[in-house]
């Protein structure tokens, strides 16, 4: 444990034990000079809670993503954000079934060629905590119709 975490619970802990002290005042609990005293036990208590609970929503805000229903012209003009109905390709078989050609033009021609039975297309960076390379969608032929899309990253 580095020695920033212990800081950042003491800086905390201050608004929370002034908190502590005035709730205290407020319900009449105590009298002033014993106050300072009560109002240590919910500060140590609280202040590690307040702490993971702010990282705990740090983490769910990085790894949040809207994923949204596939939209054409959104694929066209944002390919940074493809990833985002990448989804709805997926878990709705928007391609199985579809030949080359058709895949081609709801796509569009910009992908990248493996071999003539799997291409990808660059779905741009899905939010993550330590994602740093791009993802792709990887379609795969069978007899010249889709079989199998999967999404991975790079």
């Amino acid at each position: 444990m580095s020695l920033e975490v212990p800081i950042i619970i003491l800086i905390l802990a201050i608004p929370v034990y002034f908190l502590s002290k005035w709730i205290l005042k407020k319900f009449k609990l105590g009298n002033d000079k014993n106050r300072r005293f009560l109002a240590i036990i919910p500060t140590i208590i609280l202040s590690p809670i307040l702490y993971v609970g702010i990282v705990m929503i740090w983490i769910f805000s990085i790894l949040y993503y809207p994923k949204t229903d596939f939209n054409k012209q959104k694929w066209d003009l944002n390919k940074d954000e493809r990833y985002k109905m990448s989804h709805d390709i997926i878990e709705h078989e928007l391609l199985i079934g579809k030949t080359k050609d058709e895949v081609i033009n709801l796509l569009g021609s910009d992908f990248y060629r493996y071999d003539d039975n799997h291409v990808a297309y660059d779905l741009g960076f899905v939010p993550g905590l330590f994602n740093i390379d791009p993802d792709v969608l990887d379609i795969y032929f069978e007899n010249g119709k889709v079989i199998k899309v999967e999404q991975h990253e790079t």
